[in-house]
């Protein structure tokens, strides 16, 4: 009889096809938090993508005022320094490719030496020469980057100290400042379109506790939301047991 009982007994668990009422009830309840868990995140994922519009930055905006004039070659030199502002801005970017680099290099470089006379520019070019030779972190590399940064904060109409000045010598190539060629025509549009426009809506630009509230959501909110959700189901299944009668003994 003993025997029998033993044998009787099954310790197999399946989370697809419970057993028991409380594997049934337990089931259920995890289906449903999971699927709340994935409604929170997929769901507002989703909503960004809906309510989401393309949205460009003012330095966008002068670009594409001034850019047609400058491909033309009827830019005005207010137009020029507008342009050259914002090729230089996108240039402050941390993740651009070397082709992209190259093609910014070469219209910030070619519109800020087209404003400079004649005199000016054998002087930039003298001194970028210099600059090039020089090693990083000695007193004459130090005194030339200043220098160029001056010149081109006077010329294009920035601040000596704004981080634009500050990289400005070293988006300056002495081989492709002469013109802005066919292939940056072609090229820069979107180039400056992918770095000047985003996606934006009423979900970014709230600010909730000091965050935009996508960030606050993502960050914070489904952090709080997980914790809550196994909270919830601790006490829910201690609920259950003992709806079904079922208590923990301890010896």
């Amino acid at each position: 009889m003993k025997k029998n009982s033993e044998q009787d007994k099954t310790y197999d668990i399946s989370f697809f096809k419970p057993t028991t009422e409380l594997a049934r009830r337990n089931r259920t309840l995890a289906v449903w938090l999971l699927l709340l868990w994935v409604v929170a995140i997929f769901g507002f994922h989703v909503l960004l993508k809906v309510v989401e519009k393309p949205t460009p930055e003012p330095v966008y905006t002068s670009f594409k005022s001034v850019w047609q004039n400058v491909k033309n070659g009827t830019a005005s030199v207010q137009e020029q320094k507008d342009f050259a502002q914002s090729t230089l801005t996108v240039l402050c970017k941390v993740f651009i490719t070397p082709d992209e680099k190259a093609v910014l290099d070469n219209a910030f470089g070619s519109t800020f030496f087209s404003l400079l006379s004649d005199d000016k520019k054998n002087e930039v070019l003298n001194e970028l020469k210099l600059f090039k030779t020089y090693v990083f972190g000695t007193a004459e590399y130090e005194a030339s980057k200043i220098k160029l940064a001056e010149i081109v904060a006077e010329t294009i109409g920035i601040e000596n100290y704004s981080v634009q000045a500050k990289i400005s010598p070293f988006e300056l190539d002495p081989e492709s400042i002469w013109e802005l060629k066919a292939e940056s025509k072609d090229l820069l549009e979107p180039i400056m379109q992918k770095y000047l426009i985003h996606n934006q809506s009423f979900l970014t630009d709230t600010i909730f506790l000091g965050f935009p509230f996508h960030y606050f959501y993502t960050a914070v909110f489904l952090l709080i939301l997980f914790v809550g959700i196994c909270w919830f189901y601790c006490v829910r299944t201690d609920k259950i047991m003992k709806e079904l009668g079922i208590e923990e003994t301890t010896n």
